[in-house]
């Protein structure tokens, strides 16, 4: 029969804060309140219909298809009924200000800033040498090895070896200048000189450029990049007070962690 353990409030605090997670809890409480405070402000609400609707989706979506099943997510997250409902109507005020804010922001923003959307389709192997990069990129020019042969012998990380390096769509504004500017200045498809970063040493093969297009998927991204945005700068306006026991050292026995 296995043994039982009993974890209280005090456990749970504790482990947090041993581990390190109170900035990021801070963060989300952070978010929470600005949330509520804005929705307020602009009107924004929750009727019972959405309530329901979003609740529905969301047990839809995580295969709680039955109230058992539900009621045993709950009790595996220690949440009440209440506490579920308040979870789905926070997620759903989030999504409504959003839009409320930003759905009129999304062209204009992405007409200013669409070449940032410009993405390409790559492989990339990263090398900490420089001069083996060059070697290796002859040796793929003159066909002695092929860029396969390169990212199953020098990619350490298995999933990516596996694609053979393959980095999916990646938009010029998530990479680097140094790498933007080699890729976007070639033409597809194309195997780049070595790219030089802080990151390493970079052989990129280029499969396509992919000009950006509104379409509803890219709509999202636009509008949960403000919203991020938007949430990181109400955020900065608060100087967070944490209401929780100091446990910093007190005492001169306990100063040789902080020594060296």
């Amino acid at each position: 029969m296995p043994q039982s353990i009993t974890i209280t409030n005090e456990d749970i605090l504790r482990c947090v804060k041993l581990y390190c997670e109170i900035p990021t809890l801070n963060k989300k409480i952070i978010t929470r309140k600005v949330i509520e405070n804005t929705a307020n402000e602009v009107g924004v609400k929750v009727d019972t219909e959405e309530l329901q609707q979003a609740a529905d989706k969301f047990r839809f979506m995580n295969k709680l298809n039955s109230a058992e099943d539900t009621w045993t997510w709950l009790k595996k997250h220690n949440l009440s009924l209440e506490d579920f409902e308040e979870f789905i109507r926070i997620d759903l005020l989030s999504n409504k200000l959003l839009q409320h804010l930003f759905l009129d922001k999304i062209e204009p923003y992405f007409f200013e800033y669409q070449l940032d959307y410009v993405g390409v389709v790559m492989y990339e192997v990263v090398l900490e040498d420089e001069e083996l990069a060059i070697e290796l990129f002859y040796a793929i020019k003159e066909g002695e090895m092929s860029f396969y042969d390169i990212a199953h012998q020098y990619i350490q990380d298995t999933e990516l070896r596996r694609k053979c390096g393959y980095r999916g769509i990646v938009h010029r504004k998530d990479m680097k200048p140094e790498i933007s500017a080699a890729v976007f200045a070639a033409k597809s498809p194309q195997f780049l000189k070595p790219v030089v970063t802080s990151d390493g040493v970079h052989l990129i093969l280029i499969e396509e450029i992919i000009q950006p297009q509104l379409d509803e998927t890219l709509r999202q991204k636009i509008s949960s990049d403000l919203f991020s945005e938007w949430i990181n700068e109400e955020s900065a306006k608060f100087e967070i007070i944490n209401d929780l026991e100091d446990h910093c050292l007190t005492n001169n026995t306990e100063t040789y962690l902080l020594s060296k």
